[in-house]
């Protein structure tokens, strides 16, 4: 097996812990060659409920906790789960209500950055 970095494990990880709970329209922002971003990669996706979006957080969480050890450095969004984000340094992952997403838009305010849409698994 070939030896990945922490950070494509990591990105890795993010996506098949959205994934496990049928995050829906992942999207990959690359910014390593973004100076002033506040981090190297940023995912956003979505949930079809408040309750879907607390799940998929919850799902990023104990995924990259259990297959790495990995926990995020902060998390905020749990009180309305309208727009859930995880801080893991590196790497942020947003996890948005469809309204949320497009009302914020993170992928036009990163546009600078390299944007991989990944599919859904459904």
């Amino acid at each position: 097996m070939k030896k990945q970095t922490q950070q494509t494990s990591i990105a890795d990880l993010i996506i098949a812990g959205i994934q496990e709970r049928k995050g829906r329209k992942i999207t990959h922002i690359n910014l390593a060659e973004i100076e002033s971003s506040p981090a190297m990669d940023f995912f956003v996706c979505e949930g079809t409920s408040a309750t879907h979006v607390s799940a998929i957080a919850d799902s990023v969480r104990d995924y990259l906790f259990e297959q790495s050890r990995i926990k995020p450095y902060n998390y905020d969004g749990y009180g309305n789960s309208q727009w859930i984000v995880l801080d893991y340094g590196s790497a942020l992952v947003h996890i948005f209500l469809p309204d949320e997403r497009r009302r914020y838009n993170l992928e036009e305010l990163w546009s600078d950055g390299v944007i991989t849409e990944i599919p859904d698994l459904d």
